[in-house]
């Protein structure tokens, strides 16, 4: 018997997983199509969440409502603040998680969620009625109905695992491919590529002789990830730094012509800014050693991470290297690291809800659209997941700006990218970072999850007394003088922090007040001019936003539009005029041409009101 849903998630990693969760709490009946129930939430690679501009997204999906940050923070087992001696702009917190309880935590919050089903089974075809998806088709023929469906797929669409010249059919070491889905989307008009990621080798932790190590330890008292939950304090564990060297170099120089990613039989392209070990070696060879990370996979387990040392090398060199390195002379193996390519959807082909553009109802997120990290994933299932189920409720597009959000960075990123590489977010690809900061996550969308039905009224209701909160503060300061001087001219001096107001102005009882509004307080009195000067540009660039580009718009008729231009334009079919101009190849007189060409063709007034596509 065919089932029926509302929407369908296909895949239980980090997107699938933000997906259906969020969808189903906004009232969609959601079936979780995954290969293996066990194995959803699974972390395939590092045992760690967050780090530089990733910890910002996993801070914005628990603003407005997801599920990340509040299961990374039951589960981690230490925590670091990035960047430290950077300005806040540019902070990140990371956190090291127990494997085997993030999946487990995350399988519960599945299981406990109303309206979410979970089904076993290989998801090969899709169906197609009218124009538009109609659900999915399992491997043994049995079909299952929905009126929208997202595809999380990772990396296991004709997913192919390498260890040298071993190959292996899978998207993960003991989980097989999914070999029809890619055929039948390429059937349905798809552009499709390859790319390839790798994974280092897990040791055991017995094997290993931690005194040859330097100890890495973590921030003893951390703020977390959730905004909704105490911070997390428990007993910490310690991380270790060892490091490569010539030797191991030259060990892997005389066998690179057995790596995959050089003997040809790797097709797809890895990710630049996270290279294997014989990537590093080979790009910068006047490097005399490389650092290793070696990072606990859970508190009960005997498996340790070997961060900095991905690589598809045959077994036996792995060995070599491994061996090779301080504190590893006796290492005993627990898995080899391979590298697994695997086919994706260039996202161009996607529109920022990450609906397709050319099938209705069908959405991709996650490594699917070219992506890399648990991160990027979650973020891109999330808003998957939300504007699935609000298309199906007749609701308005769920759409972040670049002013808003990471998230919104992230979406308006891809649909204008054509990736050669998986792509990574990083702090510099947001243009109001310090806008965007990890500490305020909350004050910009904890309101906005509270409208879309993800944040509860009484969560929000604290957001607004610490806004308040926060605002009176900075008002105070402004009104209360000392020599002449606001004491929020203070604030603002090199190297300044707020307990200098202590005891200049003792009856504020600025002590008193809580330390996350004190610490908003000093960010926003030092970079005062700055954030005003970045919200004149906000201003200034919103009216291009709302220039909206109808889908129907000719660029080959556009009389001197360059021809780069005009290519790039009907590739990637920006929505505004702003997102035209951020197009590579798209010139500032381009986006002038479009504009008058715009003015010839619609009425400037309705456009420059927000008024709907044509």
């Amino acid at each position: 018997m065919t089932q029926s849903f509302d929407i369908v998630v296909v895949g239980g990693g980090h997107a699938g997983c933000e997906a259906s969760l969020a969808a189903a709490r906004l009232g969609a009946r959601v079936c979780l199509a995954t290969l293996r129930s066990d194995t959803i939430g699974a972390l395939s690679c590092n045992p760690a969440m967050g780090g530089v501009g990733k910890g910002q997204l996993v801070r914005e999906i628990d603003a407005l409502g997801g599920a990340m940050g509040q299961v990374t923070d039951v589960t981690a087992i230490q925590y670091r603040t990035l960047n430290t001696s950077k300005g806040e702009a540019v902070q990140s917190l990371r956190a090291q998680v127990d494997k085997t309880q993030y999946a487990r935590a995350m399988q519960q919050r599945v299981r406990a969620t109303e309206r979410l089903s979970v089904l076993e089974g290989a998801v090969e075809d899709l169906l197609v009625r009218d124009g538009r998806v109609a659900g999915i088709v399992l491997a043994d023929g049995s079909e299952v109905s929905a009126r929208a469906v997202i595809l999380t797929n990772g990396t296991f669409l004709r997913g192919l695992m390498h260890t040298g010249e071993e190959r292996t059919e899978g998207g993960r070491v003991g989980e097989g491919a999914i070999a029809g889905l890619s055929g039948a989307l390429t059937r349905l008009g798809f552009e499709s590529g390859r790319l390839k990621t790798g994974t280092p080798p897990r040791l055991s932790k017995a094997s290993i002789d931690f005194s040859q190590l330097e100890v890495q330890p973590g921030d003893d008292e951390p703020d977390g990830f959730s905004h909704f939950t105490p911070p997390p304090r428990r007993e910490w564990i310690h991380c270790h730094v060892t490091r490569t060297d010539a030797a191991i170099h030259d060990l892997i120089r005389d066998n690179i012509a057995r790596s995959p990613m050089y003997s040809g039989d790797i097709e797809g392209v890895g990710p630049r800014y996270c290279p294997s070990i014989e990537d590093k070696v080979v790009r910068f060879p006047e490097r005399t050693g490389h650092t290793v990370h070696l990072e606990p996979e859970g508190v009960d387990t005997d498996s340790m991470y070997i961060n900095g040392v991905s690589t598809s090398l045959p077994a036996d060199v792995q060995e070599g290297v491994i061996r090779g390195l301080p504190g590893c002379a006796n290492a005993k193996f627990l898995k080899y690291g391979y590298a697994v390519e695997y086919d994706f959807f260039p996202p161009h082909q996607i529109r920022v809800t990450f609906e397709t553009r050319n099938l209705p109802g069908l959405y991709l997120a996650g490594q699917i659209c070219g992506t890399s990290g648990y991160e990027e994933a979650a973020a891109q299932g999330f808003l998957a997941g939300v504007n699935a189920a609000r298309a199906l409720s007749g609701d308005e597009p769920f759409v972040l700006s670049r002013d808003q959000a990471y998230l919104g960075v992230l979406a308006d990123d891809l649909v204008r990218c054509d990736p050669r590489e998986p792509y990574r977010m990083f702090t510099s690809r947001a243009e109001y970072r310090l806008l965007l900061r990890h500490d305020n996550a909350d004050l910009r969308l904890m309101e906005v999850g509270e409208s879309l039905g993800l944040v509860d009224h009484a969560s929000a209701d604290r957001l607004r007394a610490k806004r308040a909160t926060i605002e009176s503060t900075l008002e105070t300061l402004r009104g209360r003088f000392v020599d002449g001087a606001p004491l929020i001219k203070i604030l603002k001096r090199p190297g300044a922090d707020i307990s200098d107001l202590y005891p200049i102005a003792p009856d504020l009882d600025l002590a008193e007040l809580p330390v996350e509004v004190l610490r908003q307080v000093a960010i926003s009195a030092r970079y005062e001019h700055y954030i005003t000067r970045q919200q004149n540009q906000i201003d200034k660039l919103r009216r291009m936003e709302e220039w909206r580009l109808p889908e129907s718009f000719t660029y080959e008729s556009i009389s001197g539009l360059r021809n780069e231009a005009r290519e790039k334009l009907s590739r990637f079919q920006p929505e505004t005029l702003a997102q035209a101009g951020r197009i590579a190849g798209v010139t500032p007189a381009d986006v002038s041409i479009l504009m008058v060409a715009l003015r010839a063709s619609f009425d400037a007034e309705r456009l420059a009101a927000g008024g709907s596509r044509s």
